[in-house]
């Protein structure tokens, strides 16, 4: 992979650190890419669960550009979605999702979350359909303070025993939306949102997690250097045996 300038490994987690987000996501394109071929060798379907973020722009793009991948046999999901934005608003995960994944390829199906339904009944409904099969492929990203989905610090629980529950965002993750343009004050970032919870990410046969940009340096650092712990909920990846970190040189910072 010659889009790589660093590659290498933490405890059990592989990380590669390439030039620019253009060449990341070739790279993380083509660590999908090759496990959902693996897959698609041994089972009719596979299962994957979608991060909805600018930092999966790139990665997505490739993905979704390949020849490759029959898609027509791949079942999507997405990890986190707002509750309560209004009806028509631009920054539902759902929308995101839609544009980058599901309205550019002919898929088997993609599971949408519904922020607008009642949440208790709707984490019964999605957490039906993400159960009913093992999941297969994540592919993430890493938030500025360290959260995987929407498992911030103060909520992560390596061993939680619900699938998907609804979690207040921390001012961190308020105001990293805000950071990434989703929104132009934190005052019209939603409160709460329904996530996946870490044990289900953790449980995908591969874990492919995508983390640009100089606002992440910080949250990488701690992935490589703390202790795994939910301080830093990202840390849980050096205990996957299948997971891969792919930075740019920004997100890195050596």
């Amino acid at each position: 992979m010659s889009e790589m300038i660093q590659q290498g490994s933490k405890d059990r987690l592989n990380y590669y650190v390439c030039k620019d987000r253009k060449n990341m996501g070739k790279v993380s394109a083509n660590l999908a890419i090759d496990e959902i071929k693996k897959i698609l060798n041994k089972k009719e379907e596979v299962r994957i669960v979608f991060a909805a973020a600018p930092s999966q722009n790139e990665v997505l793009y490739y993905l979704t550009e390949s020849k490759e991948i029959d898609w027509s046999k791949i079942v999507g999901f997405h990890m986190d979605e707002y509750l309560n934005l209004p009806l028509d608003s631009d920054q539902w995960f759902k929308n995101y999702l839609q544009k980058h994944v599901a309205n550019k390829v002919n898929m088997k199906a993609f599971h949408f979350m519904n922020g607008m339904a009642d949440p208790e009944e709707e984490i019964k409904r999605y957490t039906h359909l993400l159960l009913e099969k093992p999941i297969d492929l994540v592919c993430l990203g890493i938030g500025e303070n360290g959260h995987i989905a929407f498992n911030d610090p103060h909520v992560a629980d390596f061993e939680d025993p619900d699938p998907i529950k609804v979690i207040a965002l921390d001012q961190a993750s308020r105001n990293q939306q805000v950071n990434d343009g989703a929104f132009k004050t934190i005052s019209e970032v939603p409160t709460h949102a329904m996530t996946l919870t870490i044990p289900p990410l953790i449980s995908a046969g591969c874990l492919v997690c995508t983390v640009p940009g100089e606002t992440k340096k910080e949250a990488v650092s701690k992935v490589f250097n703390q202790p795994i712990d939910t301080s830093c909920p990202a840390t849980i990846l050096r205990k996957h045996d299948n997971a891969h970190l792919i930075l740019d040189s920004e997100s890195f910072g050596g």
